[in-house]
């Protein structure tokens, strides 16, 4: 099969698509036929070598941890799930033509391949960091980013509990903000009191480590009433940094309800080949999403099936 993969850390040249060998599905997981995989953050953080000090990585490695795609393994003790499903979930090395899956749900009606990669890991994000800065209903909160994949999930989220949301995003964006329910304002000089001018904030989230925790810390009156999942400074000064993840399998069945009751739609910006990763790297760590980027893989060719010993059935204990 073909994966991206890179041999050492460093910027977005050092990925390769490669020839590697298929993954198989252990006891507790499955293995889809990738058809997209979720571009993340994590993903060039992990490729530059941030997180080696805290995640040792055996190289050469993979990439990727979202993915939506078609069953074609089911491993030991898995029911629920059959051959032939259309899930997305997360799993490991993702960038990939097959992958094997930790945490899946059946895609709701409706949503392609593309659309479902885009969801997994921003919305265990985005329901664990609204968790986190315990903002209730009748509370307005204030998201730093706001029209990203987490973002976005924050803003609909968070309306849908009735909390009142003001987000901040560039000019092209404000739209797409508005459009999810929130009050939006741009960025740059003198948003702290154009911010002020939209209502008090109880709480406030930095999803794009811009450097303004001073001020949300100003806006919400207290450090612990801001919760940061991109500013390294965020413990010097005393705002908690939410890097623990929380349940996948319960963000998934939250995103299937809301968006099968339309209360959720996280659109894709873009998508790339998955030749073309790099360049997927190189406009996500530049910013300034409204949504999601992922990759396309091309659906494999026909294959001949294994021997039933090695290809585990549907169900099977």
């Amino acid at each position: 099969m073909k994966r991206v993969s890179f041999a050492r850390f460093g910027g977005p040249d050092v990925l390769r698509l490669e020839d590697a060998e298929e993954p198989h599905a252990g006891p507790g997981r499955i293995r889809v036929a990738v058809r997209a995989a979720g571009v993340n953050p994590v993903d060039w953080r992990i490729r530059e070598g941030q997180f080696r000090g805290i995640r040792p990585l055996e190289l050469p490695a993979g990439l990727g941890q979202d993915a939506a795609g078609v069953v074609d393994e089911v491993g030991e003790g898995v029911e629920g799930v059959a051959i032939g499903d259309h899930v997305f979930g997360e799993g490991e090395n993702t960038y990939a033509e097959f992958a094997v899956l930790s945490a899946w749900a059946r895609m709701p009606e409706g949503l392609t391949f593309e659309e479902a990669a885009g969801y997994p890991s921003v919305m265990e994000t985005a329901l664990r960091v609204i968790r986190e800065v315990g903002v209730r209903a009748g509370q307005t909160l204030l998201v730093s980013g706001a029209s990203g994949g987490v973002g976005s999930a924050v803003v609909q989220i968070a309306r849908e509990r009735g909390i009142t949301v003001i987000g901040t995003a560039g000019a092209a964006s404000q739209d797409h903000v508005r459009g999810m329910g929130a009050l939006a304002t741009t960025y740059g000089e003198g948003w702290v009191e154009r911010v002020r001018r939209l209502g008090r904030v109880d709480a406030a989230l930095d999803l794009a480590g811009s450097g303004v925790l001073r001020e949300l810390i100003g806006l919400t009156g207290n450090p612990r009433k801001v919760v940061s999942i991109a500013d390294p400074e965020a413990a010097e000064l005393g705002v908690p940094f939410s890097g623990v993840a929380g349940s996948m399998p319960e963000a998934l069945a939250e995103a299937v309800d809301l968006i099968s009751r339309g209360r959720l739609r996280i659109p894709v910006e873009k998508s790339y080949p998955l030749a073309e990763a790099a360049a997927a790297h190189i406009d996500s760590r530049a910013g300034h999403t409204r949504g999601r980027r992922v990759l396309i893989v091309r659906k494999p060719a026909a294959r001949r099936p294994e021997p039933a010993r090695n290809r585990p059935r549907a169900g099977s204990p």
